[in-house]
């Protein structure tokens, strides 16, 4: 499986400013050296050698992620407005069949839906997964006057149809093997596990991890075990978290601690919080990493969700 980040921010749409753009650049500035200017391999050396945070972005997008099989088959795991953006560079659908799986209907998993160029081609199929009944009429109310120019039924020339999947139930698309499970987060939101050619990743965006999802029950087992890596929901600070109870997000630590209680291999840090900037995105990373080795424990490897980056298993 390939698995490609078009969307990684939580709650709502996060573009860089201009003043955080000016500090990236005045930061880079302040490090440069003059023996850093003297050859083009020189500059690369040090365009190379920045931290993180100011050589790159996590991005701005909300939530979508890419999920190819062996076979070329895609999945695109929610509809924020990082669908939008797989749209104008992703690779298209092989076979110009999408397969989009919705977590829940809040608005920062679907506002990219009237942007996604392939629904309004005639010649692609779209097939929307989800937990709940209503889908078609979720979608489509969100389109209609006055809170949209165009409409869902008469401006999407795609072939589009609905499958309403059962919790625990697997469902097969192309070769990967599909489950999903109900998680803790206001109006509900569904985690999907992809299984293939014995490898497993786990998109679990949108959950407020709590001691019944660390209970070693039956449900749990069959879900969480023997999972390479996980994408998961890791908005806040603790403290933030138990500031905004109920909320339904979670800690980055309550993440690390939940990879290494299942014994995940990688865990992506992911659905970022929108008030927080790429320097303190990354240092986040690096109070996981450091909470991982010295309080936690665990061998789970950390990374941040980044968009535009992907991994594959």
């Amino acid at each position: 499986m390939d698995v490609r980040f078009w969307g990684t921010r939580g709650s709502i749409p996060t573009p860089l400013t201009p003043q955080q753009v000016r500090a990236k650049i005045e930061a880079a500035v302040q490090r440069i050296t003059p023996r850093d200017l003297e050859s083009p391999d020189s500059r690369e050396r040090f365009v190379a050698s920045l931290p993180p945070f100011l050589f790159g972005t996590v991005g701005g997008n909300t939530s979508c992620v890419e999920v190819r099989d062996s076979a070329g088959n895609l999945c695109l795991l929610d509809a924020g407005t990082g669908i939008r953006e797989y749209a104008k560079h992703g690779v298209p659908a092989q076979d110009n069949t999408y397969h989009i799986l919705l977590s829940h209907f809040h608005w920062d998993h679907l506002q990219g839906l009237p942007f996604f160029d392939y629904a309004y081609r005639g010649d692609c199929k779209i097939i929307f997964y989800s937990h709940f009944p209503a889908a078609r009429r979720l979608l489509v109310e969100q389109m209609k006057k006055p809170y949209f120019p165009v409409q869902f039924d008469t401006s999407f020339h795609a072939d589009i149809s609905f499958r309403c999947i059962v919790p625990g139930e697997p469902f097969q698309i192309g070769n990967m093997t599909i489950v999903s499970k109900k998680m803790s987060h206001p109006g509900n939101s569904y985690s999907y596990a992809f299984h293939e050619n014995g490898k497993k990743v786990i998109y679990a965006t949108d959950v407020e991890l709590s001691d019944k999802d660390f209970a070693q029950t039956e449900s749990n087992q069959r879900f969480f075990e023997n999972t390479d890596a996980i994408i998961l929901d890791s908005q806040y600070t603790v403290e933030e978290a138990l500031y905004k109870e109920n909320w339904g997000h979670s800690a980055f630590s309550y993440a690390v601690d939940f990879a290494s209680q299942w014994d995940i291999g990688k865990l992506y840090l992911f659905h970022h919080e929108p008030t927080y900037d790429d320097k303190k995105i990354f240092s986040i990373l690096q109070s996981a990493q450091w909470y991982a080795q010295y309080v936690a424990h665990t061998q789970t490897t950390l990374c941040l969700a980044q968009e535009g980056d992907g991994f594959s298993l």
